[in-house]
């Protein structure tokens, strides 16, 4: 198979993994256990979503240090994924708070490597990152779409039919289709063992960097570029991007349903995003060459702020808010696939896996705990009825959340300037 249709693929299964079920999560973890769900506070959800893959980014960085210097990335890839389904099984399993947390955080801790060592090894095997990464991490976002329709089409509706909307063939919704949500966690492990073996037979050699290359603890030398301005003022704020982008997924899937969607309908509604990301991605490395990494993410930032204020309108009939989604594209390629490249293009080679293991230490790290303490900040203030937001509660709960996201594109395209014109690369 030629490379970069097995780097397609790679990315393909990656973000299924995880497309299968965390759009659901924030439906099935609070939803009554009489109807079929796990029955878990707001603050527990949070915590289930936040907290395991925060652990899981701050100890990423130490699986960059074993790609870049002791062993090939596809084989840490296929050890890690392997496990990654083991956990998943056994968790669909479980009803308590407790193990959905332990087991959460254990599978976090192996997964969320995985991100920033997929995008490092498919950029080691292009010519041109800049203008080719793009075109493979979008395949990434097809997987999660291909997930989010698939699953629902053939486990959680019956009696198909066509109609216009997304996905194009829907259904009646199975009396028990909240616990049958769940069973999307059994999918994504079996998925991921899948895809670990491929990582052992599929993937291109990538190999760590020779000694002579690499001299030294690659972590520190990656730590190293916080002295450029533009990395440290990149993470600072991809750390308030990540916190606010983080809030969508604890909170989105509820929003949605009490708007007025149909629980089946939340993973297909929030899919529209994904396929947005798919066109900007197509289009992004042209994007990068015209604006510059300035100004591609600092609208990147801005996106978030209007799909946000958008959302903050809950008078709106619950079509716009669904048609809102299609910011996403904007939002997620804009600014945090742009960083990627950026980070790849500012890092000594012997160093990429290392650095971006860092960056995804703020995205899936520091971000996801600030957005825990975020979303009971953010919640104490919008109306709630039981514990639970009410639509009114989310419209105080999104507006912040946007002015949030507005304020660091200002500073961003103030204040960040793209030092890489003047990096010498290794």
């Amino acid at each position: 198979m030629p490379v970069k249709f097995r780097l397609n693929l790679m990315m393909f299964l990656e973000y299924a993994v995880k497309g299968l079920w965390f759009p659901l999560a924030s439906v099935f973890l609070t939803a009554a256990v009489a109807d079929g769900g796990l029955g878990f506070t707001e603050k527990q959800k949070g915590l289930i979503i936040g907290i395991p893959f925060a652990v899981g980014a701050i100890l990423s960085p130490f699986v960059g240090q074993l790609c870049d210097r002791f062993f090939a990335a596809q084989r840490t890839l296929g050890v890690l994924l392997m496990a990654t389904g083991v956990l998943k099984i056994i968790t669909a399993q479980q009803t308590s708070f407790t193990a959905w947390l332990i087991l959460g955080t254990a599978f976090a801790i192996l997964y969320v490597p995985t991100v920033s060592v997929t995008n490092s090894l498919a950029m080691s095997h292009l010519r041109d990152p800049k203008s080719e990464f793009p075109k493979i991490r979008v395949w990434g976002t097809i997987g999660w779409i291909a997930v989010a329709w698939i699953f629902p089409m053939i486990w959680l509706q019956h009696d198909l039919g066509f109609q216009w909307l997304p996905p194009f063939l829907k259904g009646t919704e199975h009396s028990d289709v909240v616990a049958r949500m769940i069973d999307a966690v059994t999918v994504a492990g079996v998925v991921a063992i899948a895809y670990g073996l491929f990582c052992f037979v599929g993937l291109p050699h990538t190999p760590p960097a020779k000694r002579e290359e690499g001299g030294g603890v690659a972590l520190v030398q990656a730590l190293g570029l916080f002295r450029k301005p533009s990395f440290t003022l990149l993470l600072l704020i991809s750390l308030l991007i990540a916190g606010v982008h983080t809030i969508y997924f604890f909170q989105m899937g509820s929003f949605l349903v009490a708007a007025g969607l149909d629980g089946s309908d939340v993973m297909p509604a929030m899919s529209l995003g994904q396929f947005s990301e798919i066109a900007v991605m197509a289009l992004l490395g042209g994007i990068l060459k015209k604006f510059g990494f300035r100004w591609t993410m600092a609208f990147g930032a801005f996106c978030f702020g209007l799909r946000y204020l958008i959302f903050a309108q809950t008078g709106l009939p619950v079509g716009v808010h669904v048609a809102a989604q299609l910011l996403h594209g904007f939002c997620f390629a804009c600014f945090f696939a742009a960083a990627f490249i950026y980070v790849d293009r500012i890092a000594p080679k012997a160093v990429r896996h290392s650095a971006q293991t860092l960056y995804t230490l703020v995205m899936f790290g520091l971000g996801p705990i600030l957005a825990t303490q975020l979303n009971g900040w953010l919640a104490t203030r919008a109306e709630t009825l039981d514990g639970k937001l009410t639509l009114n509660g989310f419209g105080t709960y999104w507006q912040i959340a946007g002015w949030v996201a507005l304020g660091c594109a200002v500073v961003f395209a103030l204040f960040f300037r793209d030092e890489t014109e003047e990096t010498a690369k290794a």
